[in-house]
């Protein structure tokens, strides 16, 4: 180890690029160059004396000494924040990046959002809209939401909410087509669901389980694809109850023989949790979330 002693300024530059995932978006966040950041991390490994990032397929993830170090700049920024302010509004004058899926993004995570911003008008949230599974290496992001129950290492994950999925068809489409009165019937309609070979979620595939007899018609790997699909009369959408039920012209069928439930997770990492501005939006979220379970979730629009 360097007998210098550790830069306060090389640590906050650590705790941006954790953040982030990426040395060109830290150097933008800090208005520094790359070249710049790059050099003070190497100066921080130098005085540490080993590692503390490893690039992987999808940024920079911290090894288990920078984790350490990141405690510490997490500490260091937060002091600075309450010195500069001298209020508990500034711990939430932060960024926090999440990930979710589309649906949950637009009736949950972004209205959650609004709610925080009303209170704490400093906090900045990147909401990235996304259907996959949790990163194993997802350093650039503070809290992933995704379907099915995760299997991560160095995280933390909790279920928020479950939703149910049903099969919907438009009233004009049954009135043309006829409605199924059973399982069987179904094979005389096309499905609207998911892509198959762009699945990556097993949970979502109860799709082709419930109704495998059933030819695809129009698939798509956004939900609200699957939503205008189905009004416009393209087949029989296989859909989150809480987004057909907002929709008068959808008709619901078959529902004791075709259901299925599915779960949305929450996944944070440690150190990001420790950040009060996460912990606030991991609250915010979690109440939010409580709509869907309980069949409130945003209002019925034709």
């Amino acid at each position: 180890m360097d007998t210098r002693r550790v830069s306060a300024d090389d640590l906050l530059i650590l705790l941006e690029v954790a953040r982030s995932g990426r040395l060109t978006r830290a150097a933008e966040v800090l208005g520094l160059s790359h070249t710049t950041v790059a050099r003070r991390i190497e100066s921080l490994e130098r005085v540490l004396g080993s590692k503390v990032l490893v690039r992987t397929t999808t940024g920079w993830d911290l090894t288990p000494l920078g984790r350490r170090a990141l405690r510490t700049a997490e500490q260091l920024d937060q002091a600075l924040h309450e010195l500069r302010t001298g209020d508990d509004d500034a711990l939430l004058d932060d960024v926090v990046r999440l990930s979710t899926p589309d649906a949950f993004s637009v009736l949950v995570a972004a209205p959650a959002a609004a709610r925080l911003r009303t209170r704490h008008p400093r906090l900045q949230i990147e909401i990235v809209s996304a259907t996959r599974p949790a990163g194993t290496h997802r350093s650039g992001l503070d809290i992933e939401v995704v379907v099915g129950e995760p299997r991560v290492l160095r995280a933390d994950a909790f279920k928020l909410a479950s939703y149910t999925l049903g099969l919907f068809g438009s009233r004009d489409y049954l009135a043309t087509h006829g409605a199924p009165e059973s399982v069987r019937e179904l094979t005389a309609h096309g499905l609207v669901y998911f892509i198959p070979s762009m699945l990556q979620i097993d949970d979502l595939d109860v799709g082709r389980r419930v109704v495998p007899e059933m030819r695809d018609a129009v698939t798509s790997t956004h939900v609200f694809a699957h939503v205008a699909a189905t009004r416009a009369g393209a087949g029989l959408g296989l859909l989150p109850t809480f987004l057909a039920e907002r929709h008068d012209d959808l008709v619901r069928v078959l529902p004791e023989e075709i259901t299925g439930t599915v779960d949305y997770w929450l996944v944070t990492r440690t150190e990001a949790l420790r950040r009060p501005a996460v912990a606030a939006t991991v609250a915010q979220l979690k109440d939010s979330a409580a709509a869907l379970s309980s069949g409130t979730a945003g209002n019925p629009v034709s």
